[in-house]
């Protein structure tokens, strides 16, 4: 199973413009809607908002507080690591519904190819 890559959704959106003549879209129109719609995600979080999809998940900014980490080629060492900003992701009732029907065997095969390369 590969990622899903910008442009893969950008050509489902463009093929599938359901209520639509084909050309009345542009696929370069979609492309850019597409990265708005990430640009407004990417600005609100970095000014601190979150960011609720209905239906999908919430996006949610949490502070991991500063903390003291080691090196491992240098274990006697301590490393500072610094209070930062991150981004987690809680899905929805519904896409955590549609996760329990995947199946797992794929998606550990896909892990383990990938590990390979």
């Amino acid at each position: 199973m590969q990622n899903l890559t910008k442009r893969e959704i950008v050509q489902e959106i463009y093929q599938n413009n359901e209520g639509c003549r084909r050309g009345d879209i542009l696929q370069n129109d979609v492309k850019d809607i597409v990265q708005r719609v990430l640009d407004i995600i990417s600005n609100s979080l970095s000014k601190g908002r979150n960011v609720e999809l209905r239906n999908f998940g919430v996006l949610e900014v949490q502070v991991r507080k500063p903390r003291v980490g080691r090196n491992p080629t240098k274990p006697d060492r301590d490393v500072v690591i610094p209070k930062r900003a991150i981004v987690k992701f809680k899905a929805g009732k519904e896409l955590k519904a549609a996760l329990k029907n995947l199946d797992l065997g794929k998606v550990e095969q896909s892990k383990a190819s990938r590990a390979r390369k």
